[in-house]
This record gives structure tokens, sequence and C-alpha cells, in this order.
């Protein structure tokens, strides 16, 4: 702007000048017309050329001025014309630039809400499986408490005296129960009843005197199959077989002794023989 101010100046000048070269020139020649009127009447001859070459001189420096401001005023449009092609190409690369800035800023928006969404669909998943595992948690609790199983007894509730011998098999019925949670013990058939499926843990202790044709022994049956067996033979002192088992029981499944035959068991207010088991983990 300051040089289009400056090259408008100019021609403003220049134009002053002409204006004022042409004044004067209108001024000479009125001098000179006035000059030949003097020497016609005093009949003098002088040679009134000179003015007139000074006048068209002054114009052709001028117009020799005017010249060269243009041609200044041409280079200068000319700069000032690269200069805008300049700044013009600056704008268009800076709108680019703009352009990828604001690409850049929509992919970054468009990649935080896609996290955003993915981390709130993985936080509802947390806490869906969350409450999924406190419902579950809670089901083990009740399950754990309805299916707490677990029983001790020993053989004989009161007195003292000698179980046998008999020819064959027989149940041993322990009737002095100290602890039945889950009453799966029947202390008056002698019958174990799993009430769940799961692996349950069984021990059984059993005491005799020494006797030379009469052992002291037992077996532990499930559903009428025998599984381990406690036996001791001695011909005096006393005797203590024992022994344990885990077994896998299907609901329903029957735990229980056999007095082996032939043998004698011998019990008292001491309690010598016991039966217990309980319920290591359902399945």
């Amino acid at each position: 702007m300051r040089m289009e101010n400056l090259m408008i100046l100019q021609l403003f000048l220049l134009i002053c000048s002409f204006s004022a070269a042409l004044l004067q020139s209108d001024s000479e020649n009125e001098i000179t017309s006035h000059s030949r009127q003097t020497v016609s009447q005093t009949g003098e001859t002088e040679n009134l050329s000179d003015p007139q070459q000074r006048c068209t001189q002054d114009i052709n420096a001028v117009l020799r001025e005017m010249s060269a401001s243009l041609g200044g005023l041409k280079v200068g449009m000319e700069y000032l014309q690269k200069d805008n092609e300049a700044k013009t190409t600056e704008i268009e690369l800076l709108k680019e630039q703009y352009q990828v800035q604001v690409a850049k800023l929509r992919m970054l928006e468009q990649q935080y809400q896609d996290k955003f969404t993915a981390q709130a669909e993985e936080l509802i998943s947390v806490k869906a499986r969350a409450n999924n595992t406190e419902v579950q948690l809670e089901g083990l609790r009740t399950e754990g408490k309805e299916k707490r199983v677990a029983f001790s007894a020993s053989l004989l509730a009161s007195g003292s005296g000698h179980i046998g011998p008999f020819n064959t098999q027989r149940p041993l019925v322990f009737r002095n129960v100290v602890a039945n949670i889950g009453n799966a013990y029947n202390p008056n058939t002698g019958f174990f009843i799993a009430p769940v499926k799961g692996a349950y843990h069984f021990e059984f202790h059993l005491f005799g005197h020494g006797h030379a044709s009469h052992p002291t022994g037992a077996v532990l049956v499930k559903n009428g199959d025998p599984v381990f067996i406690a036996y001791e033979h001695q011909a005096s002192y006393s005797v203590n077989p024992s022994n344990g088992v885990t077994l896998l029981l299907e609901i329903g499944d029957v735990v229980l002794l056999h007095q082996w035959q032939n043998t004698r068991i011998y019990d008292s207010q001491n309690h010598h023989n016991t039966f217990s088991g309980h319920l290591l983990f359902t399945m």
C-alpha cells in the first residue's frame, strides 16, 4: 500500500509539472505575440525562435520524466503482482497445512472416541463379570451352607461288651452319634447316604481283645461292594485295626461298615470303635 501511494503521488506531481509547463508555454506565447506586435509597430526585426524551442524542450523533458515514472510504476506493479502471487501461494500452503491439521485433529478425535467407547464397553463387561462372579459366590455360599456334611459316631451308646463272632458279615450300627451335620448318617441302620455328588472321606477305628480263634476286623462297603478292610489277629493283648478312604459318591450312594465274619469287636463307655466321614467338596 505504501508503494502504491508513493507512485500515485509521483504521478500527481508529474501531472502538476506538466500543467505548469503548459501554462508557462501559453504565457510565453502571449509574450511572443505581444513582442511581435511591438516589433511591427517599431519596425524592428528580432528572432523569436528561441522561446518556442525552449518550450518544446521543456515538454519533451516532462514527457521523458513521465515515461520514466510510468516505467517505474510498471516495475512496481510487476513487483506487487509477484509479491501478491507469492502471498497467494503462501496462503494456499497455509490452507493445505490447516486442512492437514484439521484432518489430524479429527482422526485423533475419532481415535479418542473409539478408545473411549472400547473402554466403556470393557468397563460394562467387567461390571457384568463382577456381578456374575458375585452371584456365583453367593450361590457357592448358599450351596456351602446347604451342603455341609460331616458325622462321627461310636459303636455302643451305653454299656460294654463283645460283638460277634458271626458266621457271616453283618452291618455295624454306630449308635452313639456325636456329630451329624447334614443328617446324612442314620444311627438306626448305620447307613451313610450321600445327599450330593462329591468327594467324601471316611475313617474307621476298631478295638478288640486278642484271641487265638477270633481276630478283629471290619470292611467299608459302598452300595454293597467291599472297598477297604481293617483287620488284625493276635492271640493275646489288644488290637486296634483302622483304615480310611476317600470316595466319589453320587446322590443316594450308601456307605456303611460290615463286621468281618468270625471276628470279635469290643466296646465300652470309653468308645474304642468309631466311624466318621465328611464331604470334602461337591462335583
